[in-house]
């Protein structure tokens, strides 16, 4: 007998946020907020634009960060997206220009994104290579609709190296739950909460703990 939405989320959810093997590793706090406007262009056409402000430890992370960013994503199939776009960081220690191309696949509650990253920071000389993929659930946990359960696990894998200290393979992690609701026409508020951890080669790990709002509006 099939399972239900709800019981798939609920399978996947588990294994998403199952415990990680205890290991040492250094822990901080951090929180972030994003505002993001979305435009749809025609029936195959989307432009998506954000910026986001990032409170970061000095010590692990260089300092408070913004970001801001522009995609197009184009429709090439039901529920398959390809599209790309460029993001500017700007942090204490360093700056970085961002080019990525992603394929977004989505399936019920579900979405699996890929995206490939060329990364030109300002204290290297040659670009970073990074390869993320995310999977996400979006569940309704009322008749209405008007609130969803959001749960995300993210994978990041550093494909080369841009300076002798960079690490190579899988880099960081990042898993996600919290909530959306409506709050005005056209305008979403998202809240969750993040356990992002850097992986290090020698050192021990980075795990940071981020409440994240975000705003979102439909264009």
């Amino acid at each position: 007998m099939p399972c239900s939405p709800r019981a798939r989320f609920a399978t996947g959810l588990c294994l998403l946020l199952a415990p990680m093997p205890a290991i040492a590793a250094e822990s901080e706090s951090q929180a972030w907020m994003t505002e993001q406007a979305t435009v749809r262009i025609d029936d195959a056409n989307i432009v998506t634009i954000d910026s986001s402000q990032r409170l970061r430890s000095d010590a692990n992370s260089g300092g408070e960060q913004f970001v801001a960013r522009i995609g197009l994503d184009h429709e090439i199939a039901p529920h398959v997206q390809l599209g790309g776009g460029i993001a500017y960081l700007d942090s204490e220690v360093d700056k970085e220009l961002r080019l990525f191309q992603q394929a977004i696949v989505t399936k019920g509650v579900w979405l699996s994104r890929t995206r490939i990253e060329q990364r030109f920071f300002s204290t290297a000389d040659e670009p970073s290579w990074r390869l993320r993929q995310r999977v996400q659930a979006s569940v309704p946990i009322d008749r209405a609709k008007k609130w969803t359960v959001v749960a995300a696990t993210e994978l990041f894998f550093h494909l080369n190296r841009a300076r002798p200290s960079d690490k190579t393979g899988l880099a960081m992690m990042r898993n996600q739950i919290g909530l959306r609701h409506p709050i005005a026409k056209a305008l979403d508020a998202q809240l969750l909460y993040m356990r992002q951890q850097n992986f290090r080669d020698g050192r021990p790990d980075v795990v940071s703990h981020i409440p994240w709002l975000t705003l979102s509006w439909r264009l």
